[in-house]
Formats: C-alpha cells, structure tokens, sequence
C-alpha cells in the first residue's frame, strides 16, 4: 500500500478521532495516546493502513482490539476500507506514551 500525501492529510484529522475513541479494555486511555498506533498510510483509494502494536504480546486485547480499529477507521467518511497490521517490532514502551497519557496514568 502506498501513501497518498494528499488524501493522508485530508483524512489524518479524522482518523485520528477515530482512533482516539479506541480504548484498550484494561487501560483507561486510548490507543492512540498509549502510543500504539505507529504508522498510517491512506493510499489514492482512500484505503487506510494501520501498523500498530499492542502493550504485550500476550495482551488479552488481541482479539478484540484490531477489529475494534478497523471498524473506528471503516466509519470514518471517504475511507473505503482498512487494514490493521499488528507488529511487535519494534516493541511498545511507556515512552511511546503521550504526555496526557501518562498524567492521566499518573506516570
């Protein structure tokens, strides 16, 4: 999938909001501010891809969470479809996090 720069910037504001309204089931803070989210790419079908992690690989969230993302970003109008890679490389830490993330986990 390639980025198209013009539509990512068009829909960026958007599917961050989706994205936002993600959370994962045993942290209180969404999975865009938990720093999951690594890279999204909209390519010139506005298709979007998500490449994103989980806190740990044996997250009980692995089930539910990439559907979760697919459907946020599905809802998104002009996107016409999405694809959710989880990676593990490289590997989420705290640091990922932003700071209203880590505040509102008292970090």
């Amino acid at each position: 999938m390639a980025n198209d720069p013009e539509r990512s910037a068009a829909l960026m504001p958007e599917i961050v909001k989706a994205l936002s309204r993600v959370f994962d089931p045993e942290i209180p803070v969404n999975i865009y501010d938990l720093g999951l989210v690594y890279e999204v790419i909209v390519d010139s079908s506005n298709r979007v891809g998500i490449r994103m992690t989980l806190t740990a690989p044996a997250c009980p969230a692995a089930q539910v969470l990439p559907a979760r993302v697919t459907e946020a970003i599905e809802a998104v109008p002009g996107v016409t479809g999405a694809i959710v890679d989880v990676v593990w490389d490289p590997p989420w830490t705290r640091d990922r996090m932003s700071d209203a993330a880590k505040l509102q986990l008292g970090l």
